[in-house]
């Protein structure tokens, strides 16, 4: 046990300290520390990469668990497949990596996201057409209510966009069951899952639908993200930050009518519902790249400490020297400004750990 400044476990480098801070190596050791917190009646964090959280500056008052098993294992499936199944902690782009380069394909798309396997089922992450759910066949996890491991098969997830079972029985980052790993079905062979998103196919040079060769989707993943900001990179304040800090709303189709016919909207699986930009409803409500609010003389972009990312205006950024509430208050400025010039609460995407939009 140490004591730990939770900003250093973070993407957007905020975050007080941890009363308790202990990491996890295996499997058994998490387990052990969950159960250990759990019997004490102490309040529990679990981090994995530290990507979609933004935690207060007060930090967290209970034990905090760093999630650190790493490892990979494969099977052969059925039919030209293979079972991929990854530790709960291990670095999720270095899975993505290795099965590329292993050669098998279905992971490609969601190259260069930050964070561990073991979040991805979660939050069901994705990206350019893509998510986990599209791949995942199971996940075990600890049961913290029965006290027992539970395997879910993909359908008992629940999964929605950017939503999950798992993601539902968490609160305040303190999830009922803990990810232990996660097993992946994934085509053998070069040749990528179907291209589902237009700017990824024309990078590709590709029509939607068509597919291509996984490391090239791969490279070319890789190659826009960097060019938004969304690859960490610890020369670049513009990837200090959650990623995406607000969803795309998901709407009654009705809702959508009084925006402009130029507005974006996208079908989703639910009859009757649209999913809409927040790219374009912020940018739309006069929140540019860049966007800032006052602050210390001298700060590069926007005159603060924090602001929206000089090259995608999903991100809220820390430039340097940020707390958790400089970037909450460019949030709940975009969020406001959003509201008032169509009506539409923009929901943050990150869990809220300690504080509130």
């Amino acid at each position: 046990m140490t004591s730990m400044q939770l900003a250093s476990l973070t993407t957007s480098r905020v975050g007080g300290p941890a009363r308790r801070y202990l990491n996890a190596e295996t499997p058994d050791e998490l387990i052990s520390m969950v159960r250990a917190a759990d019997e004490a009646s102490e309040p529990l964090l679990i981090i994995g990469g530290g990507s979609n959280l933004l935690i207060s500056d007060a930090g967290f008052d209970g034990a905090v668990v760093h999630v650190g098993n790493r490892g990979i294992d494969i099977r052969n499936g059925k039919g030209g497949t293979a079972i991929i199944e990854a530790q709960a902690g291990h670095p999720w782009d270095e899975l993505v990596a290795f099965t590329v380069a292993e050669g098998y394909s279905g992971l490609e798309a969601l190259s260069g996201i930050p964070g561990l396997a073991g979040a991805t089922p979660v939050q069901n992450v994705g990206a350019y057409g893509s998510d986990v759910s599209h791949s995942i066949v199971s996940v075990q996890t600890w049961d913290r209510e029965a006290r027992q491991q539970r395997r879910f098969g993909a359908a008992e997830l629940e999964f929605g966009y950017r939503d999950s079972l798992l993601k539902r029985t968490t609160v305040n980052g303190s999830p009922r069951h803990v990810v232990l790993s996660v097993e992946f079905t994934l085509t053998q062979g070069s040749t990528s899952a179907p291209i589902r998103y237009a700017e990824l196919a024309r990078a590709l040079g590709v029509e939607v639908g068509d597919t291509a060769n996984a490391a090239d989707v791969r490279r070319e993943v890789l190659r826009l993200r960097a060019g938004k900001g969304m690859v960490v990179d610890a020369a670049d304040p513009d990837t200090y930050s959650t990623g995406s800090f607000f969803t795309n709303p998901i709407l009654p189709a009705p809702a959508a009518d009084s925006l402009p016919d130029e507005a974006p909207r996208y079908p989703v699986a639910d009859p009757g519902m649209v999913k809409l930009s927040a790219a374009w409803l912020i940018e739309h409500a006069g929140f540019g790249k860049g966007f800032g609010l006052p602050g210390r003389p001298g700060s590069e972009i926007a005159g603060g400490r924090a602001s929206l990312s000089a090259k995608h205006t999903l991100a809220v950024t820390n430039r340097g020297d940020a707390s958790a509430e400089d970037l909450l208050a460019i949030a709940r400025a975009v969020a406001d400004g959003v509201e008032q010039a169509f009506g539409i609460r923009l929901q943050p995407e990150p869990l809220l750990i300690g504080c509130a939009l």
